[in-house]
């Protein structure tokens, strides 16, 4: 057995994020870029390493190869370590065939051995498919001071919004009588950010209880939480007020990149004091030529701006042609368009070809996405809310 350590990150990164269309028809979602510089999966890990929690293993199942290259040995978030690190977590074979995780409380408990390595009293799951910033050591604090079975961070959410998540009903301590599952009526409006602190003794109990279960859907929202609220656990909740955005559809991945462009931004990305790491290919700086104008943006090294560029997030290597215009959009490492194309309100996939005098986009509308290694042809027309690629 490994050092032992108080708190083991596991970080749920295997999903196929169906809802993102074709951005991540070849990509894992936790894989994509955003904010011109990062990938999503940079800003669970590094609060992991900002909290001071440095063994965080990586489930990984759909698309994994990317992700995995990506991840390396950890060392852009200080994680290449002896005792400790990141790890990259596949679905493996203990029989005769391999078995593919079955839920987020099944991937889990396939790796329970990986977990038992370093005898944690506590374990901290997180969702790699969120942008945000949060101290998972005063969480932890919080969670060994009200000797709780789990922790659930919940952030309020407009009354609207709260079909869209799992909610949590607390008494005024804050501790959870209910959890709702997207209800059409709720009763409050503590949304569960899918961040869970776990005593690990009793976490592994209820994983090896629900896997015995030939009912269960493997699931911590759908199984193991309601069965931990009916055993009469005591399950707590934790608010969160800062910056969170699930970045889980096309909108939503649009609006977070948008967000870095208020003039006071929710989420600073320029603090020192937490810093978001990544692991970046060394690139020339940006340049825009004398024609070339950029208003309200983020241009990433690499980029040359010949054209017009407003309100906007560019990615590594991007580029702009003379007489091109890109509006309201997010355009991802190596992207180009060329002399006369409108880019509007729109995603541009990684090293894609938007043609002469194509437009993609609209000024209203849902998010036009134009897919990884996909050309435009020049005059084409993309209408708000289409996808085009493979």
């Amino acid at each position: 057995m490994l050092r032992k350590k108080e708190c083991v990150a596991m970080l749920l990164a295997g999903g196929q994020g169906s809802r993102l269309g074709i951005l991540t028809r070849h990509t894992a979602k936790p894989a994509l870029p955003f904010g011109g510089k990062y990938r999503i999966i940079d800003f669970p890990v590094s609060n992991c390493t900002n909290s001071g929690i440095d063994v965080v293993g990586v489930l990984t199942q759909y698309r994994p190869l990317e992700l995995n290259a990506y991840i390396g040995n950890g060392a852009p978030w200080d994680l290449d370590l002896n005792n400790g690190g990141i790890f990259v977590l596949p679905p493996y074979s203990t029989g005769k065939q391999g078995e593919w995780y079955k839920g987020t409380a099944n991937s889990i408990y396939q790796n329970i051995e990986f977990i038992e390595q370093y005898n944690p009293e506590y374990v901290l799951v997180l969702s790699g498919d969120h942008i945000y910033k949060m101290d998972y050591a005063a969480m932890l604090a919080s969670h060994i001071e009200r000797g709780a079975a789990v922790t659930i961070a919940v952030r309020q959410v407009p009354w609207a919004e709260t079909d869209r998540f799992g909610i949590m009903n607390t008494d005024e301590n804050g501790f959870i009588t209910e959890f709702e599952e997207k209800p059409k009526n709720a009763k409050s409006n503590n949304a569960s950010m899918g961040v869970y602190m776990f005593t690990w003794d009793l976490m592994k109990k209820y994983l090896q209880a629900d896997e015995a279960d030939p009912l269960s859907s493997k699931d911590f929202g759908k199984n193991i939480i309601p069965k931990m609220l009916a055993a009469d656990e005591k399950l707590v909740a934790y608010k969160f007020s800062g910056y969170w955005k699930d970045v889980g559809t096309i909108e939503s991945l649009w609006e977070a990149n948008m967000d870095l462009l208020e003039v006071t931004p929710p989420i600073d990305m320029h603090d020192t004091s937490w810093r978001i790491y990544a692991r970046n290919v060394g690139m020339p700086p940006h340049y825009v030529g004398a024609k070339g104008t950029v208003t309200n943006s983020l241009i990433s090294e690499g980029g040359v701006v010949e054209g017009d560029v407003v309100s906007s997030v560019l990615s590594g290597g991007v580029q702009v042609d003379e007489g091109a215009r890109v509006i309201d959009s997010v355009l991802m490492p190596g992207a180009h368009i060329r002399s006369g194309a409108v880019i509007t309100r729109a995603i541009i996939g990684e090293n894609s070809v938007v043609g002469e005098k194509a437009i993609v986009g609209e000024k209203a509308g849902d998010i036009a996405v134009v897919g990884n290694n996909t050309h435009v042809s020049a005059g084409e027309k993309v209408a708000a809310g289409v996808q085009v690629g493979e």
